[in-house]
């Protein structure tokens, strides 16, 4: 009985919290090296094309995502599988669709060693840092050989100081602001009809995989964990995407599918819950999700 007493403050304080957590205004970062690997990010220099960077397919102006359903890389070719947002995804517990980057510097080997995607190696790669970033690699990374190395742990850097704080709904959760009607029956309803199950913590997703068409069958699986390690059961399973940003980010899903988010919230419905939502209900999660667009990763502004 007395443990029963002691636990019951933490019981209930576990009651009031929320399954959503606030982005903090901050993150603790190397300034130097982010401003240089903000310059390795646009530049197209690291593609075999010279026209390919890594804004090319992870924009600023659409979330840090790519508006085309999937993106094109060097030469023109087409890639097979939709670009994922690079903001907030310093919160994702493995990076690429099918996870099968453990964090963002492993991740950076994808699209640069992709023929398709930027078409180089680390051989070319440290070629152009000799060419155009010896003097200011000296100043990072004194009396050190240059190394593709530096490339990832540069770029990864500023990656990681992409993240969009401030939406409204983390203004809520810290009670600054107040939600409209229908934001909070958005929210409610996105609580009640299990999209939290799969969409929560930090960045409302990016912290487990999950397969589409629990209920239904889904058709396309391009991509797939299964496609990483071969396992039958990862056969149409994904890492959670993010919802940080959605109504920037269209198309969805890995196939990008669909542009309208009220199409994209009634397939996950049909598919993951097997169920057919109400216009209100469907009107009402979308009114949530639009609380969600947070402020401009701040370091896009600085030079």
């Amino acid at each position: 009985m007395r443990i029963l007493i002691y636990l019951l403050p933490i019981f209930l304080f576990a009651l009031r919290n929320e399954p959503i957590t606030p982005i903090p205004e901050t993150i603790k970062f190397d300034k130097q090296k982010v401003l240089l690997g903000k310059k390795m990010f646009f530049d197209t220099s690291f593609s075999s094309d010279e026209k390919i960077s890594c804004e090319s397919c992870h924009m600023p102006e659409y979330g840090g995502a790519d508006p085309r359903v999937v993106s094109i890389g060097v030469y023109n070719k087409l890639g097979n599988i939709q670009s994922p947002t690079v903001y907030n995804s310093v919160y994702n517990f493995r990076q690429f669709w099918n996870g099968r980057a453990k964090n963002l510097k492993e991740q950076i080997l994808g699209p640069t060693h992709n023929s398709v995607e930027m078409g180089m190696d680390k051989r070319k790669i440290v070629k152009v840092l000799n060419q155009k970033y010896k003097k200011e690699l000296s100043k990072i990374y004194p009396n050190e050989k240059i190394s593709f190395e530096m490339f990832q742990d540069l770029v990864a850097e500023f990656e990681k100081v992409l993240i969009t704080p401030n939406c409204k709904f983390d203004k809520w959760l810290r009670n600054e602001v107040k939600l409209t009607k229908l934001e909070v029956d958005g929210y409610y309803n996105f609580k009640k009809l299990g999209c939290i199950n799969c969409h929560n913590g930090i960045n409302i997703g990016g912290n487990s995989f999950q397969k589409i068409g629990v209920i239904h069958k889904a058709e396309d699986r391009i991509g797939d964990r299964y496609e990483f390690t071969h396992n039958q059961n990862d056969k149409y399973v994904y890492k959670v995407s993010t919802l940080r940003n959605i109504t920037l980010t269209a198309p969805y899903f890995h196939n990008g599918i669909t542009n309208s988010l009220e199409k994209a919230i009634n397939l996950m419905a049909y598919y993951n819950l097997g169920l057919e939502l109400s216009d209100y209900q469907t009107k009402s999660i979308v009114a949530f999700l639009k609380t969600l667009t947070g402020d401009k990763p701040k370091i896009l502004e600085e030079k």
